[in-house]
Parts: C-alpha cells; sequence; structure tokens
C-alpha cells in the first residue's frame, strides 16, 4: 500500500474517531429529549380513551383540541428558531423543554372545551422551535454526508415514542386511575410532563453551541471537525431568511413536508381509537398492540437513512417511503374492522412516514446556510405543520358525520400519493444528486 493509501486510511480513521465523539455527546440525549417531546405532544391520544367520557368531549372537539397545538406551533417556530441562532442551542432550547413540559403537566386541570384549547395552544406555542432548533443544531455539528444517518436517528424518537409510550401511557391510565381523586388521564399529563423540565436541565448543561465550545474535544480535533463540517457551507446556496424566501424549493417542500405531517399526526392522533374501534378495550393492551407498527418503523428509518448515506441517493429512498406511507393508510380505511389487517397497514403507514420524515430533512439542509438554516428549516417545519392542524381535526368530523374514519384515512393516504409526486418529479436535480 502506497503512501497515499495510509494517509486515507488514517483519515478516514480520524473521522470516525471525532464523529464517535460527537454523536455520543449529543445525539442519544437529544433522542432522548424528542421522544418526550412527542409524548407530551401526541399522548392526548391516550388521554381521549378517558378523558373525553370524563368531560363529555365530542369526536369533533378533541381532533379541534388536538390541531391547536399546531396553530401555536405555526405562530412561533420561525421567531423561536431566530432566536435560538442568536442566542444559542443550548439556552434556547433548555428554555423551550422546560417550558412545555409545565404547561403539558397543567392539562390535567382542564375542565372544559375552551380549556383545553387554550392549553394545547400553549403547549404549542412553547414547544415551537425543538425540532428545527436540533436539525439546525445538527447543521453545525455534522458533515452534509453523516446527515441523512443523523436526522433519521434523531427522528426515530417517533418511533420510539410509539413504542415505549404506549403501553407506559396505557399502563399510567390503567394503573392510577383513581388515585389520590384524580382520574388516570389527570396522572398521566402529570407524569409524562415532569421529564422535560429534567431535560432541559441536562440539555443546558451537556450541549455546545460551537465546535469551539467544546471543552471535551483537543484543539486538534476541533480544527479537524470544524473543517469536515465547514465544507457543506460552500455548498449551499442561500445564507440569509430572505434567500431562503427567495427559494421555489423552500415551498415545494414546504408543501411535500405539510403532506408528511397530515400522515403522521392522522396516524399518532388516532391509532389507538382505531385499534379499539376494530375491537380491543383495555387500555394497556391497546398501548402495547400501538407499540408494534412503530417498533417496525424504527428499526426501518433507521436502516433507510443509513443506506441512503452509504450510497448518496436521496430521492427515490424518500419517495418511496412516503409511497408506502400512502399504502399503508389505504390499507387501514379497507380494513379498519379486522385488527391484524388494521395492525398490517398501521405498521406499513408508520415505517413509511416516520422513515420519510428522517429522510425529508436531508434536503432543506442542501441549500440552506446560517440564518437561513435557522429560519428556512423553521419555516418549512411551520407551513408543515399546518397538516397537522388539518388532519387530527378531519378525521375526527369524518368519525362524528359518518361513524368511521375510512374516508379520512384515504384522504390521508390520497395526500401521501401527492408527495410522491412532488419528491419524484418536482424537486430540482441540485437537491438530490449525489455529493
Amino acid at each position: 500500500m502506497g503512501v497515499a493509501g495510509v494517509a486515507g486510511r488514517a483519515a478516514v480513521a480520524r473521522e470516525q474517531q471525532v464523529y464517535g465523539k460527537v454523536f455520543w455527546r449529543f445525539i442519544p440525549l437529544l433522542v432522548v429529549c424528542w421522544v418526550i417531546a412527542y409524548l407530551d405532544r401526541v399522548n392526548i391520544s391516550f388521554a381521549k380513551l378517558q378523558m373525553q367520557s370524563d368531560l363529555g368531549f365530542s369526536d369533533a372537539v378533541y381532533g379541534l383540541g388536538a390541531s391547536v397545538f399546531f396553530i401555536g406551533y405555526f405562530l412561533f417556530e420561525v421567531p423561536s428558531n431566530m432566536i435560538l441562532h442568536r442566542v444559542g442551542a443550548r439556552v434556547w432550547i433548555m428554555r423551550i423543554m422546560v417550558t412545555w413540559g409545565i404547561a403539558s403537566a397543567c392539562t390535567m386541570f382542564v375542565t372544559s372545551e375552551m380549556g383545553f384549547y387554550v392549553i394545547r395552544f400553549l403547549v404549542g406555542a412553547l414547544e415551537a422551535g425543538f425540532v428545527p432548533g436540533a436539525l439546525y443544531f445538527f447543521t453545525k455539528w455534522f458533515p452534509a454526508a453523516r446527515r441523512a444517518r443523523i436526522n433519521t436517528i434523531f427522528m426515530s424518537g417517533i418511533a420510539f415514542c410509539g413504542i415505549i409510550g404506549g403501553p407506559i401511557s396505557g399502563g399510567i391510565m390503567k394503573y392510577t386511575d383513581g388515585l389520590l381523586e384524580l382520574a388516570g388521564w389527570q396522572w398521566l399529563f402529570l407524569l409524562e410532563g415532569i421529564p422535560a423540565v429534567i431535560l432541559g436541565v441536562v440539555v443546558w448543561k451537556f450541549l455546545d453551541d460551537e465546535i469551539a465550545d467544546a471543552r471535551w474535544l483537543s484543539q486538534d480535533d476541533k480544527a479537524f471537525w470544524h473543517a469536515q463540517v465547514n465544507r457543506d457551507a460552500k455548498e449551499a446556496q442561500a445564507h440569509n431568511f430572505l434567500a431562503a424566501l427567495r427559494e421555489p424549493a423552500t415551498y415545494t417542500l414546504s408543501f411535500i413536508y405539510m403532506c408528511l405531517a397530515g400522515g403522521i399526526y392522522g396516524l399518532v392522533f388516532w391509532m389507538p381509537q382505531l385499534i379499539r374501534t376494530a375491537g380491543t378495550q383495555d387500555t394497556f393492551v391497546i398501548g402495547l398492540i400501538s407499540a408494534l407498527p412503530y417498533l417496525m418503523a424504527g428499526i426501518g428509518m433507521i436502516l433507510l437513512g443509513k443506506n441512503s448515506d452509504r450510497t448518496g441517493e436521496r430521492r427515490w429512498h424518500l419517495a418511496l417511503t412516503v409511497l408506502a406511507g400512502g399504502i399503508g393508510y389505504f390499507l387501514c380505511g379497507a380494513y379498519s374492522s379486522s385488527t391484524v389487517a388494521l395492525l398490517f397497514g398501521l405498521t406499513v403507514a408508520a415505517t413509511g412516514i416516520i422513515s420519510a420524515i428522517g429522510l425529508f430533512w436531508v434536503f432543506p439542509q442542501r441549500f440552506l446556510s446560517g440564518m437561513a438554516a435557522a429560519a428556512g428549516i423553521a419555516l418549512i417545519n411551520s407551513i408543515g405543520q399546518l397538516g397537522g392542524i388539518i388532519s387530527p381535526y378531519m378525521v375526527g368530523k369524518v368519525r362524528d358525520v359518518t361513524g368511521s374514519a375510512t374516508l379520512g384515512l384515504y384522504a390521508l393516504s390520497a395526500a401521501c400519493l401527492v408527495a410522491f409526486v412532488l419528491v419524484a418529479w418536482g424537486l430540482p436535480r441540485r437537491l438530490y444528486q449525489k455529493v
């Protein structure tokens, strides 16, 4: 082996070594934070099994309450991430987590429809900025060639939340109901809100805003890793917010993400109810059953993200996972009365949609950097979350009017097909060409 070959192997080994240090410092912590964030966002899907009858809410009221979260999220997403860009991820993500945890726990005090809407709006407004803040943080700490894997591992928090959140939420509601004269759903919000506050303090202690701030890296490692990450800035075309606003790809990606968000929230907010309607009544068993689709999704999305980074192929990885989500929703609508067939459809839908969400975030990072990355990623996420406003309310309204969620599930399937077409043939080539 020549000198060049030895030097190349040494450079690869060095890159792997520093990458390992950075990965284990940040990614497990942020995945746990995202699991808790997602749990606080969607635990009303389990609370509904008791809360709805206790408070006399219709399916439409519940669906609107689920949707109101995203109005607060939509309004405050971009300002939150622009503040994060100014003050740093360490302080701002800590603020986000502590305040949303408190607000989520306060959902236990809801007694009326208006109170339900107000607290859901506050949880959304206070959580706004967490996901785009983490994604922006990754652009400052990880090279582009590793982003699909990092993004999908981070977004696997959705799957992990479903794996552990269902059984935990179902168990809390079943075994705490009546304890200290509180309903199981009240204990659910209290016990699942506290971890966010604690993790906020942990984030403040362990996150570093810049590579230069990392005391746990040597000076040589800092210089080496800074050079690795900084290669991306030369490739990105938009470096400020106005440039991101003028970029047509910003709006194409926003619409695609709106379809994906509609798909994922139609799944997470209604999965427990769909399983109950198919014939399962015990809340703990419903939690166990609902964990299965997320388990498969978690495995699938990590493998797909790794393969996308290995091959450098982006477009068809994303397009085909979105298509799988649409097929899964169609199966759920067609076989909603059969638990086994429904579970298969939910598994296909969950694997497709959750994998797609992780793969999707590689694309904005191909043309955004600096303030454009902070604000542009937040803008895409914010507009995309409009799907979270539409789909939970739509499914609830369809159930109220028709007595079945079938038409709503078909609508989610159609949204996924639209996203598939846009990903496959609507994105500029520079966003998915190999680097």
